[in-house]
């Protein structure tokens, strides 16, 4: 799948997006891209992008994040080498951006300079499983809290639902409904549908653009 220069994955607290975050990096890795993936997620204190670091180590992949990610810090320092993310425009860049608005303010000082380059995917993690987000209309809310915090307007969706490691094909295949409602609602395409390499196969036979997760997080099932 052909990705913008730039990729960030936001959504809503345990939408899953820092697992989906770090398999597209890795899966462009073995594509053989020049990858780096920075982790914006200043607020979340259970799984973050930091924690598949010998992951992506091991893949060559470099992690930029804050040392004071996971702290009692009100605005933590970013590191400045999230300026050459958006700089050197020789990389791609895979940015995990925080749960909810509040997560997604970190991405605000970086917001004129991405959308200057005009080389971006800012995509909505979304799972219909997740207590504040069953539907369309409850999802379009977080949606429009996280652009209005982040400064940088949604371009697509990706469906992530599931429920935990009792998903099955079907659970996927059925969200599918949810998804394309937001997008009727919204305009926004649906990027692509994720599913745990186990069933993805199965999930591919009905819809497009489906997208295997690889790797699992340590600590739960979503971020």
């Amino acid at each position: 799948m052909d990705f913008k220069r730039l990729v960030l994955f936001a959504g809503h607290y345990g939408s899953g997006k820092t697992n989906i975050a770090v398999n597209i990096a890795l899966d462009l890795k073995k594509e053989g891209k020049n990858v780096v993936i920075a982790d914006l997620d200043i607020v979340n204190p259970y799984y973050r992008t930091k924690d598949s670091e010998a992951e992506l180590a091991a893949a060559g992949i470099p992690l930029i994040s804050s040392e004071y990610a996971n702290s009692n810090v009100d605005v933590p320092a970013l590191p400045q080498e999230l300026y050459s993310l958006v700089d050197q425009k020789d990389r791609c860049g895979i940015i995990d951006i925080g749960g909810d608005d509040r997560g997604a303010l970190a991405l605000g000082r970086y917001a004129p300079f991405i959308r200057e380059e005009n080389n971006y995917e800012m995509l909505l993690v979304i799972n219909k499983f997740r207590p504040l987000t069953p539907d369309a209309a409850s999802t379009i809310e977080v949606m429009r809290e996280i652009e209005l915090a982040g400064g940088i307007p949604f371009t697509g969706i990706v469906n992530n639902s599931n429920l935990g490691r009792e998903t099955t094909a079907e659970d996927v295949i059925a969200s599918n409904a949810y998804a394309q409602e937001l997008s009727a609602a919204t305009g926004l395409p649906v990027r692509m549908t994720t599913a745990w390499d186990t069933i993805a196969d199965e999930v591919a036979k009905v819809l497009p653009n489906v997208v295997p997760l690889h790797l699992q997080n340590k600590r739960l099932w979503n971020d």
